[in-house]
């Protein structure tokens, strides 16, 4: 992973396997093995070593990378093993002098963050039948056990040391990072006293109590442990046919950082860092794109939706990580509708084809990842614009949409078939019907006729949130703006997140909206993270001191 040169250094999210420096990634026909082989010297950032396989937000980028390029580049991959290349040790969780030593708002993006890569492995194994096996060949602790937690199976060996924990509540007072207690109760349906009991223990539960509590799936000696992992994966092979024999090739962004712009061929990243506010723009493709499957094939990573979505996710990701003080995103598109469309068309012409697929699968966790970014978003439809479909997606998963109404500068927005749940949100629910949960009759009554709505039209039909004229269209926005860079950041997090997912609860959204909200709070608790805080403390030869009152 390699770092952008700016103003200062930013942290760069595109990587590839030449450039990995932490994991191994082997393909043989149907069976890929991602090996864990963390280099202690190489960390994200100078003040800590990556001892016994820990990881920080370098490792995690080059694993996001391994199993997005798996799913594009290897559709013949029917499982893949995930395992370390260190005798006795697997891996030793998120690295804590990391955590100890980094800013709140890193501690916190970090994991949600690694919470988004396990999330695509769970992805890849539902929708590219791509199965994981984590293949535990020594210790697993913490955000360690958490990875494995993200496969379909697990095996632990059985050495007499060898143990799977969730140390974080007994050794650092904070909560596992990445989802770790959600997926116990909710994925691996461990019963819940075992769970307690387990997740105060900080030496973990080891060999066949392990399997007993449901905490691996198989416990094997040491001297039959290859074998039976490679039998295992074979298994889980063999039960998912492949989806293709080919791949397509992930080729690097072409991307521009400027002191003040992000830019990409197709998006367009502008930053008031002054105004605390951002523009992030996203141009609609051009006309006339190949609508047969072996073109589209050919024109691989560069073929708009893939093209766009890409650029749009690094794009996120890039707020996320290097402008902190950004607090609103102002979401603008530039196209033609019709083009919109007729992407559209063959997004769901050919949703069969296994790579038009993976890019629509892509896409939706693109606007995943944007519903759960701790920002505000305004979505701007103004003359110009190409607001429809999938670029409508956009403008629904906005905290706001404001449209200009000029006569003589027409806009419009249009909805498409992909509005019916081709991207759902992490609860499972499409954007749509998040909008109408109160009239949940109204999204496959809009979705019988997606025309064009005009100001009006998408005013009356609850597709906007604010219609302005031309003399009150600039005002309206800026006071709006204004008025939200005005307000608590923390607030605002807070309020966004609570507003952003009505509706019943899957457990990918249970993992962000328990963990988003304690982990944020434990974070900043004395207990934590104070002078006396057994975060801050950890490895030192004094004990933590903890504030006993419960609130």
């Amino acid at each position: 992973m390699e770092t952008e040169t700016t103003a200062t250094q930013s942290i760069s999210f595109e990587t590839d396997p030449s450039r990995y420096r932490h994991w191994k990634l082997s393909v043989e026909g149907p069976i890929a093995r991602l090996t864990m082989a963390v280099q202690e010297d190489k960390p994200l950032k100078p003040g800590y070593q990556l001892k016994l396989n820990s990881y920080d937000l370098g490792v995690d980028i080059e694993l996001a990378d391994a199993i997005q390029r798996l799913r594009f580049e290897h559709p013949e991959v029917r499982s893949v093993i995930v395992t370390s290349n260190r005798d006795r040790v697997f891996c030793a969780g998120a690295n804590i002098h990391m955590l100890a030593t980094s800013s709140h708002g890193f501690k916190v993006n970090f994991c949600k963050f690694t919470n988004e890569t396990r999330l695509a492995m769970e992805d890849a194994s539902r929708n590219s039948g791509q199965r994981y096996l984590a293949a535990l060949n020594g210790t697993c602790a913490g955000g360690g056990y958490e990875l494995a937690l993200a496969c379909d199976e697990i095996v632990l060996i059985d050495d007499g040391n060898s143990a799977v924990s969730l140390p974080e509540t007994p050794l650092l007072a904070v909560l596992p990072g990445t989802g770790g207690l959600t997926r116990l109760v909710d994925k691996r349906k461990v019963r819940r006293d075992l769970a307690d009991l387990f997740c105060t223990v900080a030496e973990g539960v080891r060999g066949s109590r392990a399997k007993e509590w449901r905490l691996v799936d198989e416990v094997v000696p040491k001297s039959r442990f290859e074998e039976a992992v490679l039998r295992r994966a074979r298994e889980l092979a063999a039960a998912s046919p492949a989806l293709a024999s080919e791949g397509v090739k992930l080729t690097p962004l072409n991307k521009q950082v400027e002191a003040n712009r992000v830019v990409y061929d197709q998006v367009v990243l502008e930053l008031d860092r002054e105004a605390r506010r951002a523009t992030l723009t996203v141009r609609g493709p051009r006309p006339g794109l190949p609508s047969d499957a072996p073109s589209i094939r050919r024109l691989g990573a560069s073929w708009w939706p893939l093209q766009a979505f890409r650029e749009l996710d690094d794009a996120l990701c890039h707020l996320r990580a290097n402008e902190d003080t950004i607090g609103l995103i102002l979401l603008k598109t530039e196209g033609e509708l019709k083009d919109v469309r007729s992407a559209d068309k063959i997004l769901e012409d050919l949703k069969d084809d296994w790579f038009v697929r993976e890019v629509r699968w892509f896409m939706g966790r693109t606007l995943r990842r944007l519903d759960l970014t701790a920002r505000s978003f305004f979505a701007l439809i103004e003359p110009g614009s190409c607001f429809g479909g999938s670029l409508f997606e956009l403008a629904l998963a906005a905290d706001r949409s404001y449209m200009l109404e000029d006569p003589e500068r027409p806009c419009a927005v249009a909805l498409t078939s992909l509005n019916g749940g081709a991207f759902p949100m992490s609860h499972g629910l499409s954007r749509l019907q998040v909008r109408f949960l109160g009239d949940p009759e109204t999204p496959a009554r809009l979705l019988q006729s997606p025309g064009d709505y005009g100001p009006g039209q998408a005013l009356e039909a609850g597709l906007v949130t604010v219609v302005a004229d031309d003399i009150d269209y600039e005002d309206e926005v800026r006071v709006a703006c204004e008025e939200r860079i005005s307000l608590s950041p923390d607030a605002l997090t807070g309020m966004e997140a609570n507003l952003r997912f009505p509706g019943s609860e899957g457990c990918d959204s249970k993992i962000f909206s328990r963990l988003s909200a304690w982990q944020n709070w434990i974070f900043q608790r004395p207990n934590a993270v104070g002078e006396k805080g057994a975060l801050t403390l950890y490895g030192k030869p004094e004990r933590p001191s903890f504030d006993p009152r419960r609130t």
